[in-house]
């Protein structure tokens, strides 16, 4: 999984002691204040985006928005999301953040969206999971099929991750300018900070998809379909794509089979590209983070996936792009 994504597990024991009540007390005030600076600067860093008006700093105001817990917010930032679209219609990356929150949204026709969206990028498959979900949710059957053949058709399923990431990045970037200093983020933290925010926002969930493939018979249509759309999530732009493709074909088949053999082969390999590039992109010394989050950016402006950046990570370390061998 992309790596952009990570949770964090907090378990607290109250015990009776009052030393320990009390510094579990003072713990949770000082989480409590650093909520609120987030939240101040959530505030602040939108209003510079939108003042800015063009499509990247709608699309980063809104995306934040979305990412605020109050409703109100979320549905502001879907307007904003569409004004983006509006003002650069041919950008797929901005049309597709459009589309996630969207889907994300309690109360957004999707359907309209997603056809826009296909209009915009019509070879790119994942215009058709928002609809698929539907359908499986709904046990449309026979629509389910529709959408998978039509997701077979297509020649990618794409999520455009880094470009989205990047021009997050730098709108944030311009607009900090215009903040109190003692506002302003390092390159770092701002890195963290969107792909933290970005990752639940652009990366969809596969789950209807897989689930459907789950089910489908030998011989059907929708096995066959299903095994189309696997191979072109083999090669999507974003790694969490990648597995759930390797995972939809695998089941597919008989475990104890080449092919599967192969297909486990390659999902340790990207497991391993994935954890290990990890390692190298978190400098342990402060000084270096930034310029560390720089280097990071660079290659994501320049390459077309997830995986590129992580093989060209390894390689700039002097690091194998295959794991080692297990020894027997």
């Amino acid at each position: 999984m992309r790596t952009g994504k990570h949770r964090l597990l907090l378990a607290v024991v109250l015990l009776g002691h009052s030393a320990l009540a009390a510094s579990a007390m003072a713990t949770h005030h000082a989480a409590a204040g650093e909520s609120a600076k987030l939240q101040a600067w959530r505030a602040a860093a939108v209003a510079s985006l939108l003042e800015r008006a063009d499509a990247d700093s709608l699309a980063t105001a809104a995306a934040f928005m979305f990412a605020a817990p109050a409703p109100a917010l979320q549905s502001e930032g879907l307007l904003i999301a569409g004004r983006a679209a509006a003002i650069s219609p041919n950008d797929a990356a901005v049309g597709w953040l459009r589309l996630r929150l969207c889907a994300m949204a309690a109360a957004c026709d999707f359907r309209s969206v997603a056809t826009d969206m296909r209009w915009l990028d019509a070879e790119n498959a994942a215009a058709w999971l928002p609809n698929l979900a539907a359908a499986y949710r709904e046990h449309d059957a026979i629509e389910v099929d529709r959408v998978l053949m039509d997701m077979a058709q297509s020649k990618r399923l794409d999520v455009y991750w880094n470009r989205i990431v990047v021009f997050m990045f730098e709108s944030l970037r311009t607009a900090e300018k215009f903040l109190p200093g003692a506002m302003r983020m390092t390159d770092a933290a701002r890195l963290a900070l969107v792909e933290g925010t970005a990752g639940p926002e652009v990366l969809p969930p596969f789950t209807a998809l897989m689930d459907a493939c789950r089910d489908a018979a030998t011989g059907t249509e929708r096995r066959e379909s299903c095994l189309k759309v696997a191979k072109l999530m083999q090669r999507s732009d974003a790694i969490p794509a990648q597995m759930a493709g390797l995972a939809i074909e695998r089941h597919a088949l008989r475990s104890d089979s080449r092919e599967a053999r192969a297909l486990a082969e390659r999902r340790h390999v990207l497991e391993w590209r994935s954890a290990t590039a990890a390692k190298f992109d978190a400098p342990l010394l402060p000084w270096l983070r930034n310029s560390r989050a720089r280097w990071r950016l660079a290659r994501m402006r320049s390459l077309g996936s997830d995986e590129d950046v992580t093989i060209a990570i390894l390689r700039e370390q002097g690091m194998p792009l295959e794991p080692p061998k297990e020894k027997r």
